[in-house]
């Protein structure tokens, strides 16, 4: 075989020709074929035209020829397979990483839901018809320092045997554990009895009559007072329940958000300042129905009653007699200032300047009221809305 065209051999003959005892002895040094890199082959290409110059008087064999493109081809074979082997490799410890990060991202995810379950890691929820007491040891021995109301949230700190050391809001200590939902249970329970409120974030929130500043102002409602909301309007409204009437906000002036009932605190009033023991027991009375169920135009403690209702009769278990309405309330005993109120005075609340609502002041600056169909009997601030009047009906 003479020498032919350089121009025309391809990758393969060269190094086949490379391969030849007589040919390779042309190049300085010796040339491994087999471990032959992809750019030693560049390179003998790119040097063919020189070598063919000098090998005008050269034969090659033709069995040695055919042994080096094979050999050539088993190279090339190789390359090829370890190039494939490299990206397959590489392409599963990419699968393996990504599946790592998929996995702690859903981590994460559930870490973060958790996180962020109504600000609760280890939830609990109250599973009784009224109320579950809070005490201060885990027993039946212990003082009551707080009650949660049906479907009231908190964050359970440790289990005891049959008693659980929980926080709801203000209030710590220890709740049976049969009266309890923990886990999914509560999960779920949660997801169906939480509710959006607004929360006041400016010193004095109006509360007006329609989604407009135009409207008539209802009241004003303190900074950081929570309002329960009943639907979000277009252009930065809510439409809020004030007690058992609808009402609306600026959303510019408060944060909305859900939250979850939490526990009342159940701090023993003080005696002595001028405070009677009727005074005392009749708040402590009062107390006792915080969670029963608001119900319109009803006066039972324990099945259902509206605000006056509720009023009238807590009064009418100590031998206290008054009209039905709040509107009729408020024109009974003396009028005070709410910086003089001590427990057991009436503090009314009104719309457009006509009284509709009525609470009873067990002191610290709180409420008991049959506030709304929604969130029942319940403790509250004294201002969560602008008192309109504070009468006094007990000595």
């Amino acid at each position: 075989m003479k020498k032919t065209t350089a121009g025309g051999i391809g990758l393969i003959m060269a190094v086949a020709l490379l391969s030849s005892t007589n040919m390779t002895a042309r190049l300085s040094g010796s040339l491994d074929v087999t471990a032959a890199s992809t750019s030693d082959i560049t390179k003998v290409t790119a040097g063919f035209d020189r070598i063919m110059a000098e090998a005008d008087e050269e034969l090659i064999d033709p069995i040695e020829a055919e042994r080096a493109v094979n050999k050539a081809k088993e190279i090339k074979e190789k390359e090829r397979e370890e190039n494939k082997e490299g990206i397959e490799s590489q392409a599963a410890v990419a699968a393996e990483i990504d599946e790592e990060i998929l996995q702690t991202a859903e981590a994460q995810k559930e870490a973060l839901g958790i996180d962020n379950l109504w600000g609760y890691t280890n939830l609990g929820i109250a599973q009784v018809d009224n109320h579950l007491n809070v005490r201060d040891k885990a027993g039946e021995d212990g003082e009551l320092v707080g009650k949660m109301t049906k479907n009231a949230a908190c964050e359970i700190l440790s289990v005891e045997g049959e008693w659980a050391h929980i926080k709801s809001g203000k209030v710590e200590g220890y709740v049976h554990t049969d009266y309890l939902l923990t886990g999914e249970a509560a999960k779920q329970k949660a997801a169906e009895v939480v509710y959006t409120v607004a929360k006041v974030n400016t010193q004095t929130l109006k509360v007006r009559e329609e989604p407009s500043t135009e409207c008539p102002v209802i009241t004003l409602v303190a900074q950081d007072e929570r309002l329960e909301v009943v639907e979000q309007k277009p252009e930065g409204w809510a439409k809020i329940m004030l007690d058992d009437e609808e009402a609306y906000v600026s959303t510019d002036y408060c944060v909305v958000e859900e939250e979850l009932e939490t526990a009342v605190t159940m701090k023993e009033l003080m005696y002595g300042n001028g405070i009677s023991n009727t005074r005392i027991d009749l708040c402590q009375y009062a107390k006792q129905f915080v969670g029963n169920p608001y119900v319109w135009g009803g006066t039972s403690l324990t099945k259902g009653a509206d605000c006056s209702g509720f009023v009238q009769s807590v009064f009418k278990q100590f031998g206290v007699s008054l009209p039905r309405s709040s509107r009729q309330q408020v024109g009974v005993g003396t009028k005070i200032s709410l910086a003089d109120a001590k427990p057991g005075d009436l503090i009314f609340y009104a719309k457009g300047g006509t009284i509709n609502h009525v609470a009873l002041y067990i002191g610290d600056g709180q409420v008991v009221h049959a506030s709304s169909p929604k969130t029942g009997i319940r403790i509250s601030n004294a201002t969560y809305r602008t008192p309109a009047a504070v009468k006094r009906v007990l000595p």
